[in-house]
C-alpha cells in the first residue's frame, strides 16, 4: 500500500429517474456524467472513471469520448475507464484513444482494462462468444507491447499482425498508467502481474476480506515477474447521505430495481431488503453516512492493503440530485475522516 490512498468515484452512466420518477433520456444522463465528474474534481476527488456498455440501461458507450469532454472542464482529477471491454475493441485504436486522452488532459488518463460484465458487445462487433478466452489472452498482450511506446512486433489470431510498427500518439509520461480489472479469478491477478499493470479487484458482494488471498498473490506475482511496484485498487458500489438510514432509504429501491432486472438475466433471486442492510453491514455495499461509510472503506484498506478505493456511485435509476449530494459527501466529509482513521496509531 502506498503512503497517500487515493480516492476514486466510478459510473457506468447508468440510465437515472428524475425527480418525478421519470426515466431520462441518455443524452441527458451523458451531460450529468459530466457534471458529477466537474463537482468530484473541484472536491479533490483523486479519480473519475466511467463503464462501457452497449445496452439500453446505460447511457455511455465510448467512454473516452466522455472522458475527453470531461478534460475539458476539469483540472487535476485523472481520468479512466471502468472498465474498457478489450476482447470486443482493437488494442491499437483503445492505445491511440487513450493516449489522446492523455495529451488533452495534461498527462491525466488512465485505462482499466477488462473483460466486462455483460456479453453484448461481442455480437456487436463481430466477435465470437467461443473465442472468449483468446481474444482476452491475446488482446491484453498486444496492449502490453503498445504501452511500450516502441516499435511493436505481434502476431496471433485475432487481428492482422505488426512488424516493427509504431503507434500514436506517444505519451509524455512514457507510459499510459493500465489497469486489470478482475473479478476474481488468480489467473487474471496474475495476468496483471505479469504485465505490470495495476490490479483492480471489483468487489461487488460479500466480505471484502475475501479477496486477501489475491491481493497476496498479486505481490508475490509482481516480485516474482520482476515488474513491480503496481497498485492495487477496489471498485465496490456504494451511496452516501447525511444520515443511515437516509442513505439507505434513498439507495435501496433503486438497487433492488437493477439487481432484479439484472437478475432476470442471469437467474438471480430476487433482491431482499434483508440481504440488502447485510450486506450494508459486512459485505461490499457502501452505504450510509459519511462516517459509516469512512469506517468501511479504512477497514477494508486495512485488511487489502489497497493504494485506491473506488466507490462506485450510480446504482441503476439513482437520481442525479442524490448523486451529486453523495459525491460531495464521499469528497469534503468521506475521504478526510477515511485519512484520519488511517493516520490513527
Amino acid at each position: 500500500m502506498s503512503t497517500q490512498l487515493e480516492f476514486g468515484l466510478d459510473t457506468f452512466g447508468d440510465v437515472t429517474a428524475s425527480a418525478a420518477g421519470q426515466a431520462l433520456s441518455q443524452p441527458q444522463v451523458i451531460r450529468n456524467v459530466v457534471a458529477q465528474a466537474v463537482l468530484a474534481d473541484e472536491l479533490g476527488v483523486d479519480w473519475f472513471g466511467i463503464g462501457e456498455h452497449h445496452r439500453a440501461d446505460f447511457a455511455v458507450t465510448v467512454a473516452d469520448v466522455v472522458l475527453s469532454a470531461i478534460a475539458g472542464r476539469t483540472r487535476n482529477i485523472h481520468l479512466g475507464s471502468a472498465v474498457t471491454v478489450l476482447s470486443s475493441d482493437d488494442p491499437v485504436r483503445v492505445f491511440q484513444r487513450f493516449a489522446t486522452l492523455d495529451a488533452v488532459s495534461d498527462g491525466r488518463a488512465e485505462i482499466i482494462l477488462g473483460r466486462g460484465s455483460f456479453t453484448e458487445s461481442f455480437p456487436l462487433f463481430g466477435f465470437d462468444l467461443s473465442d472468449y478466452e483468446t481474444l482476452f489472452e491475446e488482446k491484453v498482450e498486444l496492449f502490453a507491447a503498445l504501452r511500450n511506446e516502441k516499435p511493436v512486433n505481434w502476431s496471433g489470431t485475432t487481428r492482422s499482425e505488426l512488424k516493427n510498427q509504431s503507434v500514436f500518439p506517444h505519451t509524455e509520461s512514457g507510459a499510459l498508467r493500465t489497469w486489470l480489472g478482475v473479478g476474481g479469478s488468480p489467473e487474471s491477478v496474475v495476468r496483471a502481474a505479469r504485465y505490470g499493470f495495476g490490479l483492480g479487484l471489483a468487489i461487488i458482494g460479500g466480505e471484502p476480506e475475501r479477496f486477501a488471498p489475491y491481493a497476496d498473490l498479486f505481490r508475490r506475482a509482481l516480485d516474482q515477474f520482476g515488474t513491480g511496484p503496481a497498485p492495487i485498487g477496489v471498485h465496490s458500489p456504494g451511496h452516501v447521505a447525511d444520515t443511515d438510514e437516509q442513505a439507505k432509504d434513498e439507495l435501496w429501491p433503486h438497487y433492488r430495481e437493477m439487481t432484479n432486472r439484472i437478475g432476470r438475466e442471469r437467474g438471480w433471486p430476487p433482491a431482499t431488503r434483508q440481504r440488502f442492510e447485510a450486506e450494508a453491514v459486512d459485505g461490499s455495499i457502501y452505504v450510509g453516512s459519511p462516517e459509516t461509510v469512512a469506517r468501511k472503506i479504512a477497514a477494508t484498506v486495512r485488511v487489502l492493503g489497497v493504494d485506491r478505493f473506488d466507490l462506485k456511485f450510480s446504482n441503476g435509476t439513482l437520481p442525479h440530485e442524490l448523486m451529486m449530494h453523495s459525491i460531495e459527501l464521499y469528497g469534503t466529509k468521506v475521504a478526510p475522516l477515511v485519512r484520519d482513521l488511517l493516520s490513527a496509531p
